[in-house]
């Protein structure tokens, strides 16, 4: 029945607007009539016949003198008309200032093959060799330098923080699932990931994002599994804005502590890899993390200048923003293990000329405990800082933005002492750090975006820590293809993290009063998208810097290290093939210091087409390569987390290539993949980027990516 009154009601429309001027007029004689009375001009066409108003009509139909207000979609300051048209799109939020930062959103096949997030930027990180575990990026300009908890910073590339919760704003309900999987049921790993976002009203939105990533371990007792959960909720306003989320990391991770030897992993005696003797195998040793984290971000607009119905946003005016933010974030982590001994790649030879294994401890220090661990830290930081921003002009002006702001942050550390073992208590040690901020921005047309930013810790804890950053980007377009160059600057001051300084663990303690470290960095860069080109050089100057020396003891250079980077990516084509090439140069005065290889390179080559006439299944099909010279490659120290930097071998100059076949089908995209196709066939076996640790041997992935718009 509604189905035919809706048909009806579309006939006669339809009859309506086909009917001359003279019948429309008498089917509206009755609304004419009331036009008339109410002293409205009526023309030639009459009034609606299908208006539903009622007989005296609203106010904006009383008086003709009122124009009726245009409802825009998404009055906010934060986001330009290009990004406004899009119908999704994600950003991330400024830890200090009152900015987002766009992010793409990919659904393409561009990056699809890469399934682990550690290898999509520049030629990637050296790995401990499986999905989710710890690793460590190839440039040293990409390493973390944050002091707050560094024991969990291996796991950037996977784990939720405030400067990468994902913040979504989408025209239509947003849902993508994802799932990959790779080898044996015994060996399996598995990467599961869903993200739904949605929109209460065009300014409004709420988004929820889970990955569970991980191992059972192809190596003896290597299992590792990765869950990172962040629930997000977003208001960009015209005058008032909030952002707000909840983290929570979980990381478990067996620590195997790396093959014996490079003999064990080219040693075709063992059953690979199952069979390679692993250091700490016996002693069960693993690290657990639990990381909640929850921040809000709200900023009001102060206009200086009358605001009408018609300023789609505050962006073009004058106008203050006040603003607050908080942050919790806490952190734990406790690793166990058992005494446990194992066979050593240096042996002897007894009386009789025989060659005789000998048996050796991975730690030389049991100082709690002789039989076994269970090392438990904690790290909390409270957070809330107060800003103030002018806009001077508008936000696209020469001087767009101008602020500052005051942060104070309160520190608890928690860790057992020998004084805590008599009472049986964890003691903490408090501390509270504020300090001082300011950045100014701005941009000259289409030509200059520029800007710099300061913060200074004048007393208390990290007294003295100071950071200066400074950014211009200049583009101009040749033959009509934009052309930028980009020029950083950065001079910090950073005072040693609280771990660096003081540690008491069953393997390892110390007390420290390291100096703080100084790093001045400089970079420029050229890029021309339309030609998938890209260049970069970086040049860093570091003093005091702290670092994990060939024994795993944190220790402090006296040098100073001058570090030099060049990177270049040019992406070729000829046809549907694609030659896509990624290197990276380095150079380190010291290399006990602050080891880097010569050479680091990600290559991938492939074919892409379109498979049917209508454009809706698209293909690739290539391999990816990755490679690095030969180089004292830093190792793993399992009860610390961290790399350090060991000086008994050298490793590299093995090519690790993959085999990749992805499709795209409307929302769906598909990936297959054969990691490791050089396995047992060419290179020199040292498939290894951290020092006794193989990366995975040859298996066969797939997987599949399915975004639902509804």
């Amino acid at each position: 029945m509604r189905l035919r009154v809706q048909i009806f009601m579309i006939v006669a429309v339809a009859i309506c607007s086909l009917l001359p001027m003279s019948v429309f007029a008498q089917l509206d004689a009755r609304a004419i009539s009331r036009a008339q009375r109410n002293g409205q001009e009526v023309g030639l066409g009459g009034t609606n016949p299908f208006d539903t108003t009622g007989e005296e009509g609203t106010e904006e139909q009383q008086d003709s003198s009122k124009v009726r207000r245009i409802r825009k979609p998404l009055e906010s300051y934060y986001f330009n008309d290009s990004i406004r048209a899009l119908p999704n799109f994600m950003w991330n939020v400024d830890r200090d200032m009152n900015d987002v930062k766009i992010q793409p959103l990919d659904t393409t096949l561009m990056n699809w093959r890469i399934d682990y997030p550690y290898y999509l930027k520049g030629v990637g990180d050296m790995s401990l060799g499986g999905l989710g575990q710890s690793t460590l990026p190839f440039n040293y300009f990409d390493r973390p330098t944050s002091p707050d908890f560094t024991f969990a910073q291996s796991y950037d590339a996977y784990t939720y923080r405030m400067d990468n919760v994902p913040f979504y704003n989408s025209k239509t309900p947003y849902l993508n699932f994802m799932y990959l999987e790779s080898g044996q049921k015994r060996y399996r790993e598995e990467h599961f990931e869903v993200t739904t976002a949605h929109n209460i009203s065009p300014t409004t939105s709420f988004n929820v994002n889970y990955k569970a990533r991980g191992t059972k371990g192809l190596y003896e007792w290597q299992r590792t599994t990765n869950h990172n959960l962040s629930a997000a909720f977003s208001h960009t306003g015209k005058r008032y804005s909030v952002h707000a989320a909840y983290i929570n990391n979980r990381i478990t991770q067996r620590e195997n502590g790396g093959a014996v030897g490079v003999w064990a992993i080219a040693d075709t005696t063992y059953e690979h890899p199952s069979g390679v003797p692993m250091k700490l195998a016996a002693a069960e040793a693993q690290n657990s993390y639990r990381n909640n984290s929850f921040f809000v971000k709200q900023a009001i607009a102060i206009p200086l200048q009358p605001v009408t119905d018609y300023d789609f946003s505050l962006a073009d005016l004058t106008a203050v923003y006040v603003g607050h933010i908080f942050e919790y974030n806490s952190w734990s982590k406790l690793y166990s293990d058992k005494y446990a001994e194992f066979t050593n790649e240096r042996g002897s030879i007894d009386e009789n000329g025989e060659y005789e294994a000998t048996q050796d401890t991975y730690y030389k220090n049991w100082y709690i405990s002789p039989t076994e661990s269970r090392d438990s830290i904690r790290e909390r930081v409270v957070s809330n800082r107060f800003f103030v921003e002018a806009q001077p002009w508008d936000r696209n002006g020469a001087v767009g933005r101008l602020g500052g702001g005051v942060g104070i942050d309160m520190y608890a550390y928690s860790q057992f002492g020998f004084g805590d073992y008599i009472g049986g208590k964890q003691g903490k040690v408090k501390e509270t750090a504020w300090y001082a901020y300011g950045a100014i921005s701005g941009k000259v047309k289409k030509f200059a975006d520029w800007g710099a930013n300061v913060k200074y810790y004048p007393s208390g804890y990290r007294s003295g820590d100071f950071s200066l950053n400074a950014h211009i980007a200049l583009t101009a377009r040749l033959r009509g293809r934009p052309i930028t160059l980009s020029g950083r600057f950065s001079q910090t001051k950073r005072s040693p993290s609280y771990w660096e300084n003081n540690l008491f663990s069953n393997h390892y303690v110390w007390s420290n009063s390291f100096a703080q470290e100084d790093e001045t960095r400089f970079e420029v860069s050229l890029e021309i998208p339309d030609r998938a080109f890209e260049v970069g050089f970086w040049q860093g100057l570091v003093n005091n810097k702290i670092y994990y020396d060939a024994q795993s003891n944190v220790a402090q250079s006296s040098d100073a290290i001058s570090l030099t980077s060049l990177y270049a990516r040019k992406d070729f084509r000829l046809g549907g093939f694609h030659f896509d090439h990624r290197v990276l140069l380095q150079w380190s005065t010291n290399q006990e210091v602050i080891p880097v290889p010569l050479c680091s390179a990600f290559l991938s080559y492939y074919y892409e087409c379109w498979v049917e006439r209508n454009k809706v299944l698209r293909l690739q099909l290539g391999v990816d390569g990755r490679f690095n010279t030969s180089y004292y490659a830093p190792s793993y120290n399992p009860a610390l987390a961290t790399f350090y930097n060991q000086r008994e071998y050298e490793i590299g100059n093995y090519p690790y290539l993959d085999v990749f076949l992805t499709a795209k089908w409307k929302r769906m995209r598909i990936f297959l993949k054969y990691q490791h196709v050089n396995y047992n066939l060419f290179g020199n076996g040292q498939y290894i980027t951290t020092a006794g640790y193989p990366l995975n041997p040859g298996m066969f992935k797939m997987g599949i990516s399915w975004g639902f718009y509804d």
